[in-house]
């Protein structure tokens, strides 16, 4: 990975950290946060908001994009997507998550989480394989 990939890549975390601030989760304390750039260079952040009945609950992932779509329209395309949380816990994309995100999502898009071992950085379609396939022509 370039330079300059890294260094968006990291200032992407940071806003996902910043957004995990304003978690709402009295439930589980599992406060996330995420930030997603798009095509057309802005950036949405989005946090997780839960629900008493848990299966209810947002992710941090869909938060993002709900607002991406409503702010700049159903035609973006997200480039990089960046998930943390201020509990220091892994947290990739829970497979919900990749199911929308894969909506939208390039097949390249860079996708950077806290794993097992730090931070882990890898393309979408690694992340959500076939994903591709499941998109109307």
């Amino acid at each position: 990975m370039t330079k300059p990939a890294q260094k968006a890549l990291k200032r992407l975390l940071q806003q996902a950290k910043q957004a995990a601030r304003n978690s709402y989760s009295p439930y589980s304390k599992f406060r996330v946060g995420a930030a997603l750039a798009l095509t057309n260079g802005e950036v949405v952040t989005g946090t997780n908001v839960e629900n008493v009945s848990f299966g209810l609950t947002i992710c941090a992932e869909r938060a993002a994009l709900v607002r991406a779509v409503s702010q700049f329209g159903p035609k973006i395309r997200v480039t990089a997507i960046a998930v943390t949380n201020r509990n220091g816990w892994p947290s990739p994309p829970c497979g919900a998550c990749r199911q929308v995100l894969a909506e939208f999502a390039l097949p390249d898009a860079l996708v950077i989480f806290p794993s097992v071992d730090g931070l882990k950085t890898m393309v979408f379609s690694d992340l959500f394989p076939l994903g591709s396939e499941m998109k109307l022509k």
